[in-house]
């Protein structure tokens, strides 16, 4: 848990030095549960960023920037209607919950001074942030509304008075005193329970991993603890803080504290930081970006494995079609047949025995009784050719059903391997343009995008793009890419168009193979050795007509070998 009752104190404090006297410039919301203000303090204008979001939920000063949607949600406007302008008056905690108030100074309607106040809930689940009428504790309104349905102890609706949370019978960690903890040492002896339940259980304002770390590795007398505890406070109280990020082996943020961690010490690696804010924002970046990509990413898989299965489906039933037209030889046998034995065969007949005249061979043909010999022998040579007809025609569906599967297969690969949820809007905007996906109601004009491909130096001093997208394949090999620059992409496998930038000179080895591992890197092939790659010059990759965005054909190709690399560091243009 990052923001305990101790984190959230030490925040608390720190904006409260930072934001108080400080007026609203701004408000935005780039997301339904998160929030940026832009606040004109004395030493300058920062942005406090607020998110209500299940995952990470807190309130803190960020550096980021967001994109902010062309017409803001309804609680950003009622937020910019009553506290843009306004003055930030104090930032405190509520005892010693995970809530911090934001007391603002500003006018109504009349112009008549009146306070409010934001209280931004970290709880999980059931985080909120509530924006309050201080004279009389009426909910103005709030980014997440919770009626009686949603929950029967504690609604959160607009005209409600505000209820804080129910209190839990602990005492604040503030307030407890030596006789406190030996009081707890004495009932996880005698109750066979880990100290650190019992201090967990019966302190307000900690949370697992404090009190672990007031119970030590090892057990604990007493007095220790009781240190242990009063050091934390004195540190937080005099901001004398040991703020940092404590990430595993892959540099993913386990957690974050503003006081030590012995048991993280050693396990983990500690990223130090001298704000508060500034490892909060670290952790619930990297933390909060993986989630929504995740978020989003699911979305677009689902839309696109519906699409696909689809796709596949038609693909069948096309064949299964093909092949019986592809059998109607026969219909037209049966038609030559007939029409040299119409005086063997009467009216009525059900069927006709006659010779087949290419081998010698009886054979049986069935008639329509209804009709004279003649009328089916017409009959077999309109079956005849409408299944040629029809062969050409299944054959041209079922060409364009597998570039379809084809293009879907390579979105599926793009969202498998996006890191961003940037990444993962630009391939809706594909989708979109391709028909797969309802598009979203545009409110406004539409932004247009730079390209932002995947930018990599290879060990020789040759610079390789790769696209993240069908539309960035698309432009990258046909408005960036020089005709004598090479082109690459994994052989019969979804991945990126990636171009090595040759500078009017021969390729060396070393960048043929190093741009070829880039390139099953950046494909379906991420997790797999010797990953065939197919590269060429771009003059002889081309573009089919009304092909799909990424779908290109190309000549004079050689094929590679590669286990799937991308040098380090990555270069990424912005």
């Amino acid at each position: 848990m990052a923001f305990d009752g101790i984190a959230v104190r030490a925040l608390a404090r720190e904006l409260n030095t930072v934001l108080a006297g400080g007026r609203v410039e701004k408000i935005y919301q780039p997301e339904k549960d998160e929030l940026i203000f832009a606040v004109r303090t004395g030493n300058g204008k920062v942005r406090v960023y607020a998110s209500s979001n299940n995952s990470h939920a807190g309130i803190f000063i960020t550096a980021d920037d967001y994109d902010n949607p062309v017409n803001p949600p309804g609680f950003c406007m009622l937020l910019r209607k009553h506290l843009q302008g306004s003055r930030i008056v104090s930032v405190i905690q509520k005892d010693l919950e995970r809530i911090i108030e934001v007391e603002f100074d500003t006018r109504d309607e009349l112009g008549y001074s009146v306070s409010r106040k934001l209280i931004v809930e970290i709880m999980g689940k059931y985080s909120n942030i509530v924006l309050v009428d201080m004279k009389d504790a009426k909910i103005i309104d709030s980014i997440k509304r919770i009626s009686f349905d949603m929950d029967r102890v504690r609604q959160i609706l607009p005209g409600q008075t505000y209820e804080y949370p129910p209190e839990q019978k602990k005492i604040p960690y503030t307030d407890v005193t030596l006789k406190d903890i030996e009081a707890c040492c004495l009932a996880s002896e005698t109750g066979g329970r880990p100290l650190a339940d019992t201090l967990l259980s019966d302190i307000m304002g900690i949370s697992p991993l404090i009190a672990r770390t007031l119970a030590g590795a090892d057990g604990s007398e007493a007095g220790e603890v009781f240190a242990r505890l009063r050091a934390a406070d004195d540190a937080v109280m005099s901001g004398h803080l040991d703020c940092a990020v404590y990430t595993d082996h892959d540099g993913v943020p386990k957690d974050f504290h503003v006081v030590t961690i012995p048991e993280y010490e050693e396990e983990y690696t500690k990223i130090p930081f001298v704000t508060v804010s500034g490892a909060a924002e670290y952790y619930y970046r990297n933390r909060s970006t993986s989630s929504r990509v995740k978020q989003k990413a699911s979305a677009m898989t689902a839309a696109v494995g519906k699409a696909l299965k689809k796709q596949r489906l038609k693909k069948q039933r096309l064949s299964e079609d093909l092949l019986r037209a592809e059998n109607s030889d026969k219909y037209r046998l049966y038609g030559e047949l007939l029409t040299a034995n119409l005086h063997l065969v009467k009216t009525g007949d059900k069927k006709a025995v006659v010779t087949n005249y290419y081998d010698g061979s009886e054979i049986t043909i069935p008639l329509d009784e209804r009709f004279a010999p003649a009328k089916n022998a017409q009959i077999y040579f309109k079956k005849y050719a409408k299944a040629k007809t029809a062969v050409k025609e299944k054959k041209v569906q079922l060409d364009e059903t597998d570039g379809n599967i084809v293009y879907l297969e390579s979105v599926e690969s793009f969202i498998e391997t996006a890191q961003t949820t940037e990444e993962i809007d630009r391939i809706r905007e594909e989708l979109e343009e391709s028909g797969y996906v309802r598009r979203h109601k545009q409110r406004g004009p539409k932004k247009k995008e730079k390209p932002q491909p995947f930018h990599y130096m290879t060990s020789d001093g040759c610079d390789v793009l790769a696209g993240r997208n069908n539309r960035e394949n698309d432009y990258l090999t046909f408005r960036t890419a020089g005709r004598n620059d090479i082109w690459f992409h994994t052989k019969d496998i979804p991945g990126s168009h990636v171009i090595l930038f040759t500078r009017g000179k021969a390729p060396s080895d070393t960048a043929i193979f190093e741009t070829a591992a880039i390139a099953a890197y950046h494909s379906k092939g991420r997790s797999s050795e010797n990953v065939p790659v197919d590269y060429t010059e771009v003059r002889y990759v081309k573009k089919p007509n009304g092909a799909k965005p990424g779908m290109v054909i190309f000549t004079d190709n050689r094929t590679v070998y590669v286990t799937p690399k991308r040098p380090d560091p990555l270069i990424q243009d912005k």
